[in-house]
């Protein structure tokens, strides 16, 4: 569970650094130009210039940051059967899925894992851990690429990227909102802002952040059942279902690094309200989706 994680760190890195300049800068007293009002327009549009451009600046750089936490090598020429297998099973699918041929690495990690990322359809990495290519037939890991690959081709980064931009804009404009109230209803400042203000937007920032987080993951889950299906269009309903159940073993042992937890295909095992902020379905439900579907959908082409 670990990709959507790295992604949303660096999303919140990216949004502090944009409020701080736009702070230090002066834009922000666009939100309260004559001292006594709150000008909601000028606020929306500044939460909108953060919000989009942090979640769009993560997405940019996704494929560099993920090779660089993983330490993967991209391959650029097979060296042995075993890489041209892979390289030839990512082109295979790529071109079945209708997308451009994605950089392709191999990462040191004992466990079974693999993760796609890039900032649109035809320029991305798929990556698989040497646990994977170790511990997997040469059937589950083609279903785990193709999971991959789907994930690619539904173009699920950017749609998420998008998600996020809209939570961010909503958590900038409301926490601000929230704050400007109790500034002036509660500590009755007339002009200006008061500390209660920057406390309030802290406060209500990282509670309104919890709450998008979780509408994020709610996203995340449900592309997980539809990379599935495309992993099972691509390489087979039952390679893809043997696939997951070899995951299942997986759980105990150690996964990625947490901060790209969520770019993983497992994903981690949770329960009450902690399972509103898994970025992926638990194991047993995505085994049962594609054991229910009497036909599965094929990748979506653009």
């Amino acid at each position: 569970m670990k990709r959507i994680f790295l992604f949303l760190v660096t999303n919140i890195a990216v949004l502090l650094v944009l409020s701080v300049t736009l702070r230090l800068l002066g834009i922000e007293q666009i939100l309260d130009r004559e001292g006594v009002g709150l000008d909601l327009n000028a606020l929306l549009v500044l939460a909108a210039v953060i919000g989009f451009g942090g979640s769009l600046i993560s997405l940019l750089i996704s494929k560099w940051s993920a090779k660089r936490m993983v330490g993967a090598q991209v391959i650029e020429v097979p060296s042995n059967t075993t890489e041209r297998w892979f390289f030839d099973t990512v082109k295979r699918h790529a071109d079945k899925a209708g997308i451009g041929m994605p950089e392709v690495a191999i990462y040191e990690a004992p466990e079974i894992n693999a993760f796609a990322t890039g900032w649109n359809r035809n320029s991305s990495l798929v990556a698989v851990s040497t646990g994977l290519l170790q511990n997997m037939t040469q059937d589950e890991a083609e279903a785990v690429i193709g999971h991959e690959v789907s994930h690619v081709a539904n173009g699920d980064m950017v749609t998420l990227a998008l998600i996020q931009g809209v939570v961010n804009t909503f958590v900038i404009f409301l926490s601000r909102v929230v704050g400007y109230l109790v500034d002036r209803v509660v500590f009755k400042v007339e002009r200006g802002h008061g500390p209660a203000f920057w406390i309030t937007v802290i406060i209500a920032q990282f509670v309104l952040g919890i709450l998008a987080t979780v509408v994020v993951m709610w996203f995340s889950r449900q592309r997980e059942f539809r990379a599935d299906a495309g992993g099972a269009a691509l390489a087979g309903r039952e390679k893809m279902i043997s696939a997951l159940e070899r995951l299942k073993l997986n759980h105990e042992r150690p996964q990625l690094p947490d901060q790209i937890a969520a770019f993983g295909i497992s994903g981690g095992v949770a329960s009450g309200i902690k399972h509103l902020f898994m970025s992926h379905p638990p194991l047993d439900d995505r085994i049962a989706a594609l054991r229910e579907s009497g036909r599965v959908s094929p990748v979506r082409r653009a």
